[in-house]
């Protein structure tokens, strides 16, 4: 029979339609002028969003329409839909004179087809991975598509978005609870280096940003990235003002605290129906991610020009990878063997370390440890507090629940805060002088080397590895002992 690409699946979509006219239309609608008394913050932030809210729904309302939910065989090309249509026709003259020739005819052309479906799909695999050799993610699934099963997702489930809300939250709560109080504030030599006040930003800045950052559009968002994009030249300076208030301020504002959580498999072909095979996916606003960024620079700067970052962390810093991970702790041992030493290496992963993270304990950090102060300071303590997140599956959103703890999932400052939360992990490590470390976000590498013949050496790791422990325990950090190795 003449072969056929999966039958599509069509399903109603809303959505609006964004054209050169309307970005038009939306420029000549925007008031500035209803933005000018706004003084404070929040204010205006939400006099901005409100805005360009009822300025969309009157230039691009919500249509709804049927499509296609996406492209299943994309290597499908012209040349195999016309091949196809011969195929067809060809088909149907055999079935009306039932020639043998014909059939013949046919069954070559079948054959034909299907060596081309293979030449085009491998074509297509071997660009899309050749052109992502710099993009390990892409590069990285497409890979696994090809080698596993599709993973299921929540549509595929009966589990509510409640559920996985409830669920969420109480898998963080139970690692609080199985820890010991925290040491409260903890008192550090007063820090050499001081950063009190942001650098405002200019339109120009905030362009560049916003142009090396991947295009995104989400339900918080309240323009579409295409819009935003063809009007910002008349809502660009209004940005940039609304970003400037909340620097000299200190104030994050409260519209981009809220985030929606998309559940997603930890793996493919885990059961989609059980709630401890998801993880959850964090999402905020686009500008809150941009306004981050702009933070994230400076403070990036200020880390490296004041050399506060621990030497041996190689997680979320520029030009420090899995791959300067791997080729220190590689190169030490291999230098121990090739001395005749032996070496044992222990291998740490924390419970859920991101959202454990103590507010309290952090805030002391940066203040004490890394020299944040003023407004510095105030807007980071705004970023942390108040924030809350909603779980979305399908066109179904869960109610609001505050995130009392943790740096926020998903976003442009979490991963770094955590390292400088870390930073005091390297002076207990360094009590122990025969021990060596290497960290990569969450993940910490303990190896010590010795001679065969001084095994009472691996007592010095032992302690480290109990002052470790200890350590974290009482900063509200819990070791996953299923996979510490």
């Amino acid at each position: 029979m003449v072969p056929s690409e999966p039958r599509p699946v069509f399903t109603e979509v809303k959505r609006r339609i964004i054209t050169e006219a309307t970005a038009m239309l939306f420029c000549d609608k925007f008031d500035p002028s209803l933005l000018n008394n706004l003084t404070e913050t929040d204010c205006f932030v939400n006099g901005f969003n409100s805005q360009c809210a009822d300025i969309l729904d009157q230039v691009a309302p919500v249509k709804a329409r049927k499509t296609l939910q996406e492209s299943f065989c994309p290597w499908i090309n012209d040349e195999i839909k016309s091949l196809r249509r011969t195929c067809r026709q060809t088909e149907r003259l055999w079935k009306s004179t039932k020639l043998e020739v014909h059939r013949l005819h046919l069954k070559d052309l079948i054959l034909f087809i299907n060596r081309r479906i293979e030449e085009a799909r491998a074509s297509y695999f071997k660009c899309l991975i050749a052109s992502n050799k710099g993009n390990p993610k892409v590069f990285f699934d497409t890979i696994s598509s090809l080698v596993s099963p599709i993973a299921g997702n929540p549509h595929n489930s009966t589990i509510s978005c409640g559920e996985f809300l409830d669920f969420f939250i109480d898998k963080v709560k139970v690692i609080k609870d199985s820890l010991p109080p925290c040491h409260g504030s903890q008192h550090f030599e007063p820090p050499t280096q001081s950063w009190a006040s942001f650098q405002s930003v200019t339109v120009e800045d905030i362009l560049t940003i916003i142009k090396k950052m991947k295009p995104s559009s989400g339900t918080l968002d309240v323009l579409p990235f295409k819009l935003f994009m063809r009007v910002f030249d008349s809502i660009g300076p209004y940005i940039t003002k609304m970003f400037n208030m909340s620097l000299l301020s200190g104030v994050f504002p409260r519209l981009f605290k809220h985030a929606i959580v998309e559940p997603k498999l930890k793996k493919t072909g885990l059961d989609s129906f059980e709630l401890k095979n998801f993880r959850p996916i964090s999402k905020t606003p686009f500008l809150a991610k941009v306004l981050e960024k702009v933070v994230c620079i400076q403070l990036r700067s200020f880390l490296q020009v004041n050399d506060i970052y621990d030497t041996f962390q190689s997680g979320y810093r520029e030009f420090h990878s899995t791959e300067t991970a791997l080729l220190k702790v590689f190169s030490d041992i291999m230098i121990a063997a090739d001395t005749g030493k032996c070496s044992v290496l222990v291998l740490l992963d924390l419970s859920s370390a991101f959202d454990t993270v103590d507010h309290g304990i952090l805030i002391n950090r940066l203040q004490h440890l890394v020299g944040m102060s003023g407004c510095v300071l105030k807007w980071f303590t705004s970023y942390l507090v108040g924030r809350t997140f909603s779980v979305s599956v399908g066109n179904a959103v869960s109610d609001s629940a505050e995130l009392l703890w943790g740096v926020p999932q998903g976003s442009v400052l979490g991963p770094v805060l955590f390292l400088l939360y870390l930073l005091p992990l390297s002076r207990v490590i360094q009590k122990f002088s025969e021990v060596s470390y290497h960290l990569y976000a969450d993940d910490l590498q303990l190896y010590c080397s010795f001679k065969p013949s001084e095994p009472h050496k691996l007592r010095t790791l032992t302690s480290c590895l109990a002052e470790v422990t200890k350590w974290l325990t009482g900063n509200s950090l819990l070791l996953n002992s299923s996979k510490t190795e």
